[in-house]
């Protein structure tokens, strides 16, 4: 395995954290303080990456002798951006939204160190089962969609139940399309 010197995760995505040590990365997580907002008018498809962007330049002023690896997940439903909830009741409206239909997961990585930049965005289409409001209930309750954008974790109990079909990379539901950062790295 190509081991990279001074790699830092600026993410504070446990899940990130983990898809990374299962892949052999030796890295340290490292973060800043970030706003994640971006402009109200900008297409769906590109906030992922946008943010991503923004991101790696506020932590590339904090830490600029590494390399740096920052993401940002995002739902897409019909065109519209589905974020974390702000609390239980939105995390159950969201997911009533998404049971039955088609959404998008995009993840916006950027990883950067003093010489060069790289920026991409990983696209992935999910198809859930229609999900009862007592399973709806159930996940909100016991696991915890507060922290998730589109209010769950494909990874988690929601997942094995209630996806139907993915197309496109599992890892980047998760929160990281490892498989692309690996191979943006090697030409590090």
């Amino acid at each position: 395995m190509k081991h990279f010197n001074n790699l830092i995760l600026a993410s504070k995505s446990p899940r990130r954290k983990k898809l990374l040590e299962q892949a052999g990365f030796e890295f340290e997580v490292k973060t800043i303080e970030f706003d994640e907002v971006f402009p109200k008018e900008m297409e769906a498809s590109k906030v992922a990456e946008y943010l991503a962007i923004e991101k790696n330049k506020a932590h590339r002023e904090a830490f600029q002798k590494e390399t740096i690896i920052t993401a940002d997940t995002v739902v897409i439903f019909s065109d519209t951006i589905l974020g974390k909830p702000k609390d239980k009741e939105e995390a159950k409206r969201i997911l009533k939204i998404l049971s039955g239909k088609i959404h998008m997961v995009m993840t916006g990585v950027c990883v950067s160190n003093e010489e060069k930049q790289v920026s991409f965005a990983n696209l992935t289409e999910v198809k859930f089962h229609e999900l009862t409001e007592e399973e709806i209930d159930h996940y909100v309750e016991t696991a915890q969609p507060l922290d998730k954008a589109g209010s769950y974790g494909i990874q988690e109990w929601i997942g094995l139940i209630g996806v139907e079909w993915i197309k496109g990379s599992y890892f980047n539901v998760v929160g990281l399309p490892v498989d692309q950062v690996y191979h943006t790295l090697k030409e590090f």
